[in-house]
C-alpha cells in the first residue's frame, strides 16, 4: 500500500471510519503514522498480586478461578465478579456493566490484567480492568487521542494494519549525515517503536527522531518562508541620523531604547537587509525607536512602511508618528480597507513617485497596486497575527529591504528561537519613567458589586476604567452578551456614569469614534471584548475589571492589563473569578504575582503549549504533534545547528539527498511543489 493512499482504503476504514478520522486530522496513511499516542500503558512490566503498589496502574498476569457471577445493582447497573490467581495470591475482578468483557473471562484461561487496586493488603481488587490475551500484547501499548465512535484500541488495531500494509514503504527524509551525526535511528523504526515500542530505550530514540526531525523541518520551513535574502540591498543607509531625532524628543530614552536604535541603525548602515525583533513588554516605547529609524531612513531618501493587525492599531500608529514628525519635513499618511477612495488613490500615487515617505495601514499595504518608488525599511506591529505569507508579501514590494518587527507579546526564548530564529533580537527590558506597576487582584464574584464601587472610586476622581466583557459560552454570541452586560450596568451600577461600549462586530469607523470619545474623556468607563487587548492607548485609564478572568490565557490577561498604568497614576487590574481548577488558580496567582510579561510568558507556555500560546493559528505556524518547546530546548539548539550546516550547503534544497528534506518541509506548511525556500 502507498504511504499517501486515502485513509478510507486502508482495511478496516471506510467512508465511515474515515469521517471519524478526519476530525483528528487523519487523511491519508501517512497522517495515521503521524498520530502519535498522548501516553503509554506498561503491560510489558508483569507484577505479581501481591507485590501490585496501590492506587497505580501496573499489569497482572492471572488465571481465571471461576465463571463472573452476574449482581443486578440497579435497573440498567449489573456488576460482575471473579477471582483470579497468579499461583500465590487471589485478586477479585470486578467489572461494570459490560456482559461483552464477563464473557471474555474463561475458567482456567490466563490473560492480562491491566488497571488500579485500591483497597488493602488482605482483600486485592481490580474495578473494571483492560483485558487481553498474552499472545503480543506483553508490551508497552499506546494510548491515542480520541473522538466519538473511535477509540484508542481502535486505532491501535487500524495502525497495526497499516503497517503490515505498508510494508517497507516508509520514506527516509533525513540525508544519511544528519543521521550519524546526530545519532538518529531510520524513519521506519522510529514510527514503528513510537506506536509499538520495542523496549523503553528504543521508546526514546523513536521519540527523539521524530522530535529532531519535526524542528528540522519547522525551522527549514520558516527560514523559506519568512524569504529573508542574503543578497545585497540597495537600501543602505550611510549617514546615520538617528541621534538627530533623538535630540529633537521632549523626553529622553531609556538605555534600552537607546541601545535599541544603535543596534538597528548600525544594521542598516549594512550592505545586506537588517531582520531584527523589536520585542519589548507593554508601554516599553517600542514606537519611539521604530520612527528614529523610520527617520533615519527618510534622512537618507528612503521609504518606510509599518504594517498593523487591525485598523484601531494602524490609526493609533498614525496619531504617534504624526506627532514625531510634526515638525520635520517627513510625510505620514494611513492606508486601511476603509480609507476612503479618492484619498486611496492620492496616497497611492505619492507612493510610487516618492512623495511619501512613511505609509502606515492594514493588509491594504500587500495589494498589488500598492507601489513604491524606493521602500527601504519594513516595519511590522505584533507579526505573530500575520500568516506567515503576507508578512513577506510586504518586503517584496521593495528590493531587499531593512526588516524590524515590533512585538508588545514577549514571547519566550526557545518559542522566539523558532518563530523569528533568523532575526537578531532587540530587546526593551526597561520602562520609560512615570510608568507604574500596576496592582493586581483576584476576587470572587460575590465580591463584585465591591469592585464596581472601587472603579466608581476612580472615575469619582477624574480617572477613566475598562470592564471586559465575560467571554461567551458556545451557542451565546459575543456582541449579544457584550450589549446585555453595558445595558445592565449603564441602568443600575453605573448609572450615573457614561458608559461606552466596543466589541468586534463594530465596523472600523464606529470603532474609531468610540475610542476617540473615550480618549477625550466623553466615555468614563469603556465596556469591552478583548478588542482593546491591542492598540487603545489612553492614559488616564488607571482602573480595569476583567470578568471570569480565568478563561482568558496568561499572556492576554497581561495584555488587557496594559492599557492600563500608562501614565503618572496609580493603577489597579482586578480579576473576577470562581474558578477553583487548579491550573486556572495557578494562572491568576502569576497574575496577581508579577508585572514582567517575560515571565508570565514562559508560564503560559509552560500552561498551553506552544500550540495554544498565540491562540486560533493567526502565528501561521503548522502545529507541532510531538516536538515540546519548552521541554526539547536541547533538541531545539542541536536543529538549528544542522539547520545552519544545510543552509550553508544547499539553502533552496535542491541537492538529490536534501529532496526528503524539501519534500517534508512543503508536507509540513501545506504546500504542494514548493517549499517556499529561497
Amino acid at each position: 500500500m502507498e504511504i499517501y493512499a486515502d485513509i478510507k482504503y486502508l482495511k478496516g476504514v471506510g467512508d465511515k471510519r474515515a469521517q471519524l478520522l478526519a476530525k483528528l486530522g487523519v487523511l491519508n496513511v501517512n497522517a495515521l503514522l503521524h498520530l502519535f499516542p498522548r501516553t503509554y500503558e506498561d503491560w510489558s512490566k508483569i507484577v505479581s498480586i501481591a507485590q501490585a503498589p496501590f492506587d497505580e496502574a501496573c499489569c497482572v498476569k492471572a488465571i481465571v478461578g471461576r465463571k463472573p457471577s452476574a449482581h443486578m445493582v440497579r435497573k440498567g447497573m449489573t456488576i460482575y465478579k471473579t477471582q483470579v490467581t497468579d499461583g500465590e495470591s487471589l485478586l477479585q475482578i470486578t467489572i461494570f456493566n459490560n456482559k461483552y468483557a464477563a464473557d471474555k473471562l474463561k475458567v482456567g484461561e490466563a490473560l492480562l490484567f491491566f488497571g488500579k487496586m485500591p483497597g488493602n493488603l488482605y482483600a486485592r481488587e481490580m474495578l473494571s480492568p483492560d483485558i487481553e490475551k498474552p499472545e503480543g500484547k506483553q508490551r508497552i501499548r499506546p494510548i491515542y487521542p480520541q473522538t466519538a465512535g473511535l477509540t484508542s484500541k481502535g486505532i491501535e488495531n487500524l495502525l497495526e494494519t497499516a503497517f503490515k500494509e505498508i510494508g517497507d514503504n516508509i520514506p527516509e527524509d533525513l540525508p544519511s549525515w544528519i543521521k550519524d551525526e546526530y545519532s538518529l535511528i531510520d524513519s521506519a523504526d522510529a514510527l514503528r517503536n513510537i506506536h509499538f515500542p520495542e523496549s523503553h530505550d528504543m521508546l526514546d530514540k523513536a521519540r527523539r527522531r521524530l522530535i529532531f526531525e519535526e524542528l528540522l523541518m519547522l525551522q527549514l520551513g520558516l527560514i523559506g518562508l519568512k524569504g529573508r535574502s542574503k543578497a545585497s540591498t540597495s537600501a543602505i543607509v550611510r549617514q546615520d541620523c538617528s541621534r538627530e531625532f533623538i535630540d529633537s524628543l521632549p523626553f529622553t530614552l531609556t538605555n534600552a531604547q537607546q541601545r535599541s536604535v544603535q543596534e538597528a541603525a548600525e544594521d542598516l548602515a549594512k550592505p545586506y537587509p537588517m531582520s531584527r525583533l523589536l520585542q519589548g513588554d507593554v508601554g516599553s516605547g517600542k514606537t519611539v525607536v521604530a520612527a528614529a529609524l523610520v527617520y533615519n531612513a527618510a534622512k537618507n531618501k528612503l521609504q518606510s512602511a509599518l504594517m498593523a493587525p487591525t485598523e484601531i492599531l494602524a490609526q493609533q500608529h498614525f496619531r504617534t508618528f504624526a506627532n514625531f514628525f510634526e515638525h520635520t519635513d517627513i510625510t505620514v499618511d494611513l492606508l486601511t480597507g476603509s480609507t476612503p477612495a479618492a484619498v486611496k488613490k492620492d496616497i497611492k500615487a505619492r507612493l510610487k513617485d516618492g512623495r511619501l515617505q512613511l505609509v502606515i495601514g492594514t493588509h491594504a499595504l500587500i495589494q498589488k497596486d500598492v507601489r513604491f518608488e524606493n521602500l527601504g525599511l519594513v516595519i511590522t506591529d505584533e507579526q505573530h497575527r500575520f500568516g506567515v505569507v503576507q508578512r513577506s508579501e510586504l518586503g517584496e514590494k521593495g528590493m531587499n529591504p531593512h526588516v524590524l518587527v515590533m512585538s508588545a507579546t514577549p514571547i519566550p526564548r526557545t518559542l522566539a528561537l523558532i518563530i523569528y530564529g533568523d532575526l537578531d533580537i532587540s530587546v526593551l527590558d526597561e520602562l520609560p519613567p512615570g510608568r507604574q506597576k500596576i496592582e493586581t487582584y483576584r476576587i470572587g464574584s460575590d465580591k463584585r458589586e465591591r469592585a464596581y464601587n472601587y472603579v466608581k472610586k476612580h472615575l469619582d476622581d477624574g480617572r477613566q476604567g475598562y470592564i471586559v466583557c465575560p467571554l461567551v459560552e458556545e451557542g451565546e454570541t459575543e456582541l449579544a452578551a457584550a450589549q446585555e452586560y453595558a445595558e445592565r450596568l449603564k441602568e443600575d451600577s453605573f448609572l450615573d456614569y457614561s458608559v461606552g461600549l466596543m466589541h468586534g462586530r463594530l465596523k472600523a469607523k464606529e470603532k474609531e469614534l468610540v475610542m476617540a470619545a473615550f480618549a477625550a474623556g466623553e466615555i468614563q468607563l469603556l465596556v469591552s471584548t478583548t478588542v482593546v487587548e491591542v492598540g487603545v492607548d489612553v492614559p488616564n485609564a488607571a482602573i480595569m475589571l476583567i470578568e471570569n478572568a480565568e478563561r482568558f490565557g496568561l499572556s492576554q490577561l497581561h495584555q488587557l492589563r496594559g492599557r492600563i498604568g500608562r501614565s503618572g497614576f496609580k493603577s489597579t487590574c482586578i480579576l473576577i473569578s470562581d474558578a477553583q481548577n487548579e491550573e486556572a488558580t495557578r494562572r491568576l496567582e502569576v497574575m496577581t504575582n508579577t508585572n514582567d510579561g517575560f515571565k508570565i510568558a514562559d508560564e503560559d507556555l509552560k500552561l498551553r503549549g506552544p500550540g495554544d500560546f498565540f491562540g486560533a493559528r493567526q502565528h501561521g505556524l503548522p502545529d507541532l504533534k510531538i516536538a515540546d518547546m519548552l521541554t526539547d530546548s536541547n533538541l531545539l539548539r542541536e536543529t538549528q545547528a544542522a539547520v545552519r550546516t544545510i543552509n550553508a550547503k544547499d539553502a533552496a534544497l535542491s541537492l538529490p539527498e536534501n529532496s526528503g528534506l524539501k519534500s517534508a518541509v512543503a508536507r509540513l506548511f501545506g504546500t504542494t511543489g514548493q517549499t517556499g525556500m529561497n
